[in-house]
């Protein structure tokens, strides 16, 4: 493979994305949030764009309704910042209604289709499009809605929103992995979907009951936050007792870890990818840093820009996913 010319190499390699969750020919593109530096995060929007850009994977978010659907939010409340109510107003406050809260119809009440001007936010994403009355998707909606674009190879790296400092802003554990595991195994998707999460419970059920289904092992290093630190967010899985992040991973039956950019080393990239674990960073924005990663050998990257990450790979001369236009 090494030695054959580049047009072979380029072929094969593009055969192959479709079908492996996390090649070793290639790099796996995750648009976070769908992309969120270019359309309203975690909408459909958001999600039509990223695949006629061409990724591998959509990552997104998840919670669960008052009345049992599985919906895409990164937030377990309505969030102010991206949403307005029935009557186009701002939401006041830090937070709004939890979606435990509210039944699916109330919940698509709100609008996502921009973010609050004139907040640090806004600032942050100067780049995102606006796309006004859009609303709250399920995730089945999202699965139908790439079975109709054709997106037959794409895969979904979906996240488990909820906190084990925080159990009454969710469903349980056990009803948000139950409700997910549900939507998944409906909409025929289990083999093109891994689920992530920060709280490792829902990654130790998934693990018990659909042990076919990939699990990523979300974590959060830096000098305010750690997950890893005291066994809380970890399942009870204590990094005193394993010695690295790589090793807890691995203890804890994972084979993807995803952890931060600002907590990752190339030593760790590689202890990882020796323990037969794959390496998938978060969130990753700055080409300089995209370009960095790619060096150390990481299996996946997570962006809010997409096409950021499109263009560092195409100058590495980097096999690029497929685009997907809507018909």
């Amino acid at each position: 493979m090494k030695n054959a010319p580049s047009p072979i190499r380029s072929a094969l390699a593009a055969a192959l994305l479709g079908t492996l969750a996390f090649s070793t020919l290639a790099l796996d593109l995750q648009a976070h949030r769908g992309g969120r530096g270019l359309r309203p995060e975690n909408t459909l929007p958001a999600f039509e764009n990223a695949l006629a850009l061409g990724v591998d994977t959509l990552e997104l978010d998840v919670g669960v309704t008052a009345d049992g659907v599985v919906v895409i939010s990164h937030d377990p409340y309505i969030n102010p910042l991206i949403a307005r109510d029935a009557k186009g107003q701002w939401l006041e406050g830090e937070k709004g209604p939890l979606i435990k809260s509210l039944t699916l119809a109330q919940l698509q009440a709100y609008e996502l289709g921009r973010i609050k001007p004139g907040t640090p936010y806004a600032k942050q994403f100067e780049t995102q499009e606006p796309r006004d009355g859009t609303r709250f998707s399920t995730l089945a909606e999202l699965f139908d809605h790439t079975k109709k674009l054709g997106a037959n190879t794409v895969r979904f790296n979906i996240e488990t929103k909820i906190n084990p400092t925080q159990p009454d802003d969710t469903v349980s554990a056990e009803a948000m992995t139950n409700a997910l595991l549900k939507v998944i195994r409906d909409a025929g998707m289990a083999s093109r979907v891994t689920i992530q999460s920060f709280d490792w419970r829902t990654l130790q059920l998934v693990q018990k009951v659909a042990p076919s289904m990939t699990t990523v092992y979300l974590t959060f290093q830096n000098a305010n936050n750690d997950t890893v630190k005291d066994g809380l967010w970890t399942a009870g899985y204590k990094i005193a007792e394993h010695g690295s992040v790589p090793k807890l991973v691995k203890a804890a039956g994972g084979t993807v870890w995803s952890p931060n950019g600002g907590a990752v080393t190339e030593a760790l990239v590689k202890e990882a990818q020796g323990l037969g674990l794959k390496v998938v960073v978060w969130t990753i924005n700055n080409p300089a840093e995209l370009d960095r990663f790619i060096a150390w050998g990481v299996n996946g990257l997570i962006t809010d820009y997409p096409d950021r990450l499109r263009e560092v790979m195409a100058a590495r001369k980097l096999p690029l996913p497929k685009p997907v236009k809507a018909p």
